[in-house]
C-alpha cells in the first residue's frame, strides 16, 4: 500500500468539503454545529469508499475492463467536476438544520464513492484507507468552518479547484 498515494487522494477528495465549509463558516456555526457538520462528512467519508467498492467489485467482474484505467476514468471525471464546481457561485443559506447537514455531507462526499469503485487496485487495505478518508474530511470540514469566518470566498474556489487538479493529475500518475 502506498500511504502517501493514499493520503494524497484524502485530501483530494476533503478539498470540495473544505471549499464549501469556507463559505458556510462565513454564517459563523456555533461549536456545536460544525462539530455535527464535521462528523457528518467524516462519517459519510468512512462508509462511501466501501460501498463504491463492493458495488465497484461487481461491476468489475462484469465489464471486465482494466482497473489502472477505472481509477484513471473516475480520477479525472471527479477532478473535472471539482474544477467546473470552482466556476459557480455558491449559495449559502442561513443556518442549516440536521436534514441539510446530511444532505451537505451526502453531496461532499459522492466522490469517496467512486474512489471507491477502484479502491482495490490502490490499496489491498480498503478499511485504512476509508478510516484516512474519513479523518482528513472530518479535519478538513471543520477547518473549512473555523476559517471561513477569516477568509474569503475565492480561497474556496481556489481549493476546489486545487483539488480536481490534483485527482487528475493523481489519474494520469496511476496509470504511467
Amino acid at each position: 500500500m502506498n500511504i502517501i498515494l493514499v493520503f494524497l487522494i484524502a485530501i483530494s477528495l476533503s478539498m470540495d468539503a473544505f471549499s464549501l465549509s469556507l463559505a458556510y463558516g462565513t454564517l459563523s456555526f456555533s461549536k456545536k454545529e460544525t462539530n455535527i457538520l464535521s462528523l457528518i462528512v467524516g462519517i459519510y467519508h468512512f462508509f462511501m469508499p466501501i460501498l463504491g467498492m463492493l458495488i465497484g467489485s461487481y461491476i468489475i467482474k462484469i465489464i471486465h475492463i482494466s482497473t489502472d484505467l477505472i481509477v484513471l476514468i473516475i480520477f479525472t471525471f471527479i477532478g473535472i467536476n471539482m474544477i467546473l464546481e470552482s466556476r459557480k457561485e455558491q449559495e449559502i443559506v442561513s443556518k442549516m438544520k440536521i436534514g441539510e447537514m446530511i444532505l451537505f455531507g451526502l453531496a461532499v462526499s459522492i466522490d469517496s464513492f467512486s474512489v471507491g469503485i477502484g479502491i482495490n487496485e490502490i490499496s489491498n487495505n480498503f478499511l485504512l484507507c476509508s478510516i484516512i478518508f474519513s479523518l482528513t474530511s472530518f479535519i478538513f470540514t471543520y477547518l473549512g468552518l473555523i476559517l471561513g469566518k477569516k477568509l474569503s470566498m475565492l480561497i474556496g474556489k481556489v481549493a476546489t479547484l486545487i483539488g480536481g487538479i490534483m485527482l487528475i493529475v493523481l489519474g494520469i500518475i496511476y496509470v504511467i
